[in-house]
């Protein structure tokens, strides 16, 4: 501990450059220390497994792979930020036509990359990207009510067990009172609509709640659908604590594909998590969008404005549901059986802390909550990248959250709006000084 301290001080004596490509260098050997099955697995599929054995040895990196890793890192962390931003202004470029080229290029690459990436790097570490997706949907989903409609809801996790009872009812032969075994993509315009009455059927009684009062009340209703499902006075409609069995996968005609299939499972998520974006994007720029941001900002004075907040909120509910429900629908089909059990509190909060550290109200943002809590440390019970740290997944999950809100409320990649709100203190406290500074120069000139 005396050696790391000594080090992590001496640090802070080189210039801020330097101490930027040494913690890169750094950086880069642990990532590609801790990646050794990604990496394994993308060898041994294009065929230079043999390699591996050059590069790792006995879970560690080889003295000349550090090296030549570290330097990689070293001199990526020397770039400057105009350097690192090239991508961002080669897209902004100011001739529409021009942008709408480049950003056709960047969706076929990104395509190119999310058809071949499944086989690339094989069942386990598709497996791991399908939870993520499904998670970043739910992720998706939840931005909507509280990121961009400003309503805390700790039981959304309610919402995708309606989405998965209600698939696995009308697609399981062993469905406790009621099934007509539909393939599953019939089910899906029903999930729809019995996810959006359940938004509904929420949003209605918590019309005038606000805050703390609409959390508790999101969470009760959260765990009353849990219980439910759990209890044994409804167990011939839901299977009680032994659940719903043997559900089917997706056909595809061809074939079904199901859990032992997660690259073409990987498929769906993706296609899903593009639809949610894409509504998710839709709305915010829309009337209905504007008078969620105005609801997030001011109730009150939305309503004095004219905003129905009463619809806006039930708009809010409803969408954030749908989405719910459909992650709801493709958990189900992924696994095969459904239990209560897996329909948790926890769950729900583990979806708003990816809200909340990727970036509330921002869709990359989510995106990069849910790579960095389900897909590197994993789902409350499944697995991720970094296995080794399975039993401590959830103290890393506290952890990161206090971190995040006490060095970067606004999260990994935050909403503009929200960083300028939470950093608005900070900012005019700093143009006061400056002005403050400006005018003892002046008057020590005069």
């Amino acid at each position: 501990s005396v050696v790391l301290g000594a080090i992590g001080g001496a640090l802070h004596l080189v210039s801020g450059k330097l101490r930027r490509q040494i913690l890169s260098a750094v950086g880069a050997i642990f990532v590609v220390a801790m990646l050794e099955d990604v990496f394994s697995q993308i060898l041994r599929t294009i065929g230079l497994g043999s390699t591996t054995r050059l590069i790792y040895r006995a879970a560690a990196l080889r003295i000349i792979p550090a090296i030549l890793v570290a330097a990689a890192g070293f001199f990526i962390g020397g770039r400057d930020k105009r350097e690192r931003s090239r991508i961002v202004e080669y897209l902004a470029d100011p001739d529409p036509a021009e942008r709408r080229r480049k950003s056709l290029i960047v969706a076929a690459i990104t395509l190119a990359v999310v058809i071949i990436a499944p086989w690339l790097l094989g069942s386990l570490l598709s497996e791991i990207l399908a939870t993520t997706a499904i998670f970043l949907l739910m992720g998706l989903g939840l931005n909507i009510v509280v990121g961009f409609a400003g309503l805390l809801d700790l039981g959304y996790v309610a919402f995708f067990a309606v989405g998965a009872y209600t698939s696995a009812i009308l697609t399981s032969p062993l469905s406790p009172f009621f099934a007509p075994e539909w393939p599953w993509w019939y089910t899906l315009p029903v999930v729809v609509v019995v996810g959006a009455l359940a938004g509904i059927f929420v949003g209605t009684p918590v019309i005038r709640l606000r805050g703390d009062y609409l959390a508790i009340v999101t969470l009760g209703f959260g765990e009353i659908v849990r219980i439910t499902f759990l209890s044994d006075a409804a167990s011939p409609w839901f299977g009680g604590a032994g659940g719903i069995r043997n559900i089917p996968g997706i056909p595809l005609g061809f074939d079904t594909v199901s859990g032992s299939d997660p690259e073409y499972i990987l498929y769906f998520a993706v296609a899903l998590v593009l639809l949610a974006a894409w509504v998710s994007y839709a709305l915010l720029n829309s009337r209905v969008g504007r008078a969620w941001t105005a609801m997030r900002e001011d109730e009150s004075v939305a309503e004095v404005m004219g905003i129905d907040t009463v619809r806006a909120k039930l708009s809010a509910f409803v969408v954030g549901a749908v989405l719910a429900s459909l992650g709801g629908a493709l958990f189900s089909a992924k696994l095969g059986s459904i239990f209560p059990t897996s329909f948790e509190l926890l769950i729900s909060i583990v979806i708003l802390v990816i809200v909340i550290v990727g970036g509330m109200g921002n869709i990359v943002g989510v995106a990069a909550g849910a790579v960095v809590l389900i897909g590197v440390l994993g789902g409350p019970r499944q697995p991720g990248l970094l296995q080794e740290f399975g039993e401590f997944k959830l103290l890393i999950y506290g952890v990161i959250l206090v971190y995040m809100m006490l060095k970067r409320p606004e999260g990994l990649v935050p909403n503009v709006r929200r960083s300028r709100e939470l950093h608005h203190e900070e900012m005019a406290q700093d143009a006061w000084l400056k002005a403050q500074a400006e005018e003892a120069a002046g008057e020590a000139v005069t």
